[in-house]
């Protein structure tokens, strides 16, 4: 889904909380009408989208869990990109004007280190860069955020999986702290999450879709969470979700999006989701009345006390 640069960052900024409940907290409560609301690849409304500068704003305004995209490139680096492109949110057309159709796989990190990440969304942020997956991780640990990554086609990266975990282990990613509270993966890819399910089995997995109601136990084998597209999301689906238990034996959650629309983000709410993943996160927790906990327990996001696509 394609977003539009805003024209300037919001000014009112909140504080954010750095509280994390424990798993009884969040078992107690598994249908809370209080979704998590969940920064789509920062607070893309605000900073251009999947950059620290995102990060950051949506730190400021007190959003404690982001989504972000990740990518491998040609020699191997793990980056944090949307589109398998480079052209929508980068100079690389006009930097490599020869290097058409500017696919991510197809640079070097040392080549997409040196394009422009920001100036497309607004020129203020001119030299944003394409960050790799240990800067972001470090900056969302810094800020005391909490990240819903998004393994991105996979398809298109064999082995990225195993690259993934290694990275996050190095950066410290994958001690207990940060498996039960602070970390979920995510995907379109089945394949891929069963590979992450297999590397470590102690890993949340998002799959990213709507399977048939008849079809959920079978990704229930792998998958602690059905994140779908909102415009799927019905009450006698969202019942069907909850009603299976996932891999570390908690219930399925549910996190829709890419929800922007301040009625639809109540509905949903009312409907019992457990999670709104949103490119106006600051908005839409407003909207819902600053009712979204701020802090998921040991499920990670979605949970109530975290594509999109």
């Amino acid at each position: 889904m394609q977003l539009r640069p805003a024209v300037a960052v919001a000014s009112a900024l909140l504080g954010m909380s750095a509280l994390l409940t424990g798993p009884a907290d969040a078992r107690a409560t598994p249908h809370s009408p209080e979704p998590l609301v969940i920064g789509h690849r920062g607070s893309p409304v605000s900073a251009p989208e999947n950059t620290l500068a995102s990060v950051d704003v949506a730190a400021r305004l007190g959003i404690t869990w982001v989504e972000n995209d990740v990518q491998r490139t040609k020699d191997g680096a793990l980056v944090v990109l949307h589109d398998t492109t480079l052209s929508r949110t980068t100079d690389a057309e006009q930097r490599y004007p020869n290097r058409s159709p500017w696919r991510v796989a197809d640079f070097t990190l040392a080549e997409i280190e040196r394009l422009d990440a920001g100036s497309w969304f607004d020129r203020r942020f001119a030299g944003q860069r394409v960050p790799t997956l240990g800067r972001y991780l470090d900056r969302v640990e810094r800020n005391r955020q909490n990240l819903l990554m998004e393994v991105k086609a996979p398809e298109l990266y064999p082995g990225i999986e195993r690259r993934i975990t290694s990275e996050l282990r190095r950066r410290g990613w994958l001690d207990r702290g940060h498996v039960a509270h602070r970390l979920v993966l995510q995907s379109f890819d089945a394949a891929s999450l069963r590979t992450l399910h297999r590397l470590r089995p102690d890993l949340t997995l998002g799959f990213l879709g709507a399977p048939k109601a008849a079809e959920l136990r079978s990704y229930a084998a792998y998958a602690d969470q059905i994140n779908p597209n909102h415009k799927a999301v019905t009450a006698r689906y969202l019942r069907a979700v909850h009603a299976l238990r996932g891999p570390h034996g908690r219930p399925l959650r549910l996190s829709a999006w890419t929800v922007d629309d301040a009625c639809a983000a109540r509905s949903l709410a009312r409907m019992g989701v457990d999670g709104l993943i949103t490119n106006k996160p600051a908005e839409i927790r407003d909207a819902l009345g600053d009712g979204a906990r701020r802090s998921p327990g040991a499920a990670g996001p979605p949970v109530r006390v975290p594509a999109a696509a």
